[in-house]
């Protein structure tokens, strides 16, 4: 087959186009360029600069002579709500046109809500305008929170021995490593189903953050606090505003927080479509992944402060 890879350096996209490669398949990818394009390309990928995110690019023939994609849009946490309609038109206009007759559409849990729940509301919007495309045949693959972004809290780990986030302590979240998202997304794209409309709820591990920081305290031998971060404590978002991020990204936020917390975005499906078993487990990322990088951390006594990091030592 031929596949054409948006976000094809990215961590999921790298490792997907890898995956296809090994396996026989022409893989078209689409880079802003660097070191790992030209790996990808060493390995017989075909290079093509440019950006559904800016808009860079012969955007309108990327599409061309594919037989699937793999679409994703990178998060512009400075312009969030207005970035992913963009985007995701730049997708059906250069889709509406080409041979593509199947796309793998990396989407998020929460996707199904049609409401102000910041960040999931992005992915619903994504969803709704791709599946516009008739045409086309369409999975949406709705991940959960991805394994390796526990590295936020390495430094706070490191010099606090805390965690600190907005979500209630016993919140069951699910969890998936971007590399089992990588080989789902390969499967669904060489091993069509040929149903119009497909959705896969991808999360191979439901953990709270309290089950999280114990897991994270017996790998580095001693305990490690979870933190529920107060968003309606006003020296917070005073220090967040003049520190850390925009009003829109605080806005965002809040309603994301209210959303997970109040059960508006639910994490469980007691209905279809059923999550497929994934392999990668959260012990062995915290393991081989985290734990090099909160070692770094101790090492490293200047690194940058974060939002996360300030507001575990409150």
């Amino acid at each position: 087959m031929r596949i054409a890879i948006v976000g094809a350096t990215g961590r999921i996209g790298a490792q997907l186009t890898k995956v296809l490669l090994r396996a026989g398949h022409q893989v078209k990818a689409l880079s802003r360029g660097g070191p790992v394009l030209d790996e990808l390309t060493n390995m017989g990928a075909e290079p093509v600069i440019g950006s559904f995110d800016t808009g860079a690019g012969n955007l309108d023939g990327f599409f061309q002579d594919a037989d699937a994609a793999f679409l994703m849009v990178k998060t512009d946490w400075n312009n969030i709500h207005e970035h992913y309609p963009v985007v995701a038109q730049r997708f059906n206009d250069a889709l509406s046109h080409s041979t593509v007759k199947l796309a793998v559409s990396l989407s998020a849990l929460g996707s199904d809500v049609n409401g102000k729940t910041g960040h999931s509301e992005c992915f619903y919007i994504l969803e709704e305008k791709l599946n516009e495309l008739s045409d086309i045949n369409l999975v949406h693959l709705r991940a959960a929170w991805f394994m390796e972004n526990t590295a936020a809290w390495t430094e706070s780990v490191a010099r606090y021995g805390r965690m600190a986030w907005f979500f209630k302590p016993d919140l069951k979240m699910p969890w998936v490593a971007t590399g089992d998202i990588a080989d789902l997304a390969a499967k669904e794209l060489t091993n069509p189903t040929g149903e119009h409309r497909v959705i896969r709820e991808v999360g191979s591990e439901e953990l709270t953050m309290t089950e999280l920081a114990a897991m994270i305290g017996r790998e580095i031998g001693q305990p490690v606090e979870y933190r529920c971060i107060d968003r309606k404590r006003k020296d917070i978002q005073v220090e967040f505003l003049k520190r850390f991020g925009t009003l829109d990204r605080w806005r965002d936020d809040d309603l994301t927080a209210d959303a997970y917390n109040n059960g508006v975005v639910r994490f469980h499906s007691a209905t279809p479509p059923r999550r497929p078993q994934l392999p990668t487990k959260m012990e062995s990322i915290i393991s081989d992944v985290w734990k090099p990088r909160y070692l770094q951390s101790v090492a490293d006594k200047n690194e940058c402060e974060t939002f996360y990091t300030w507001s575990a030592k409150l």
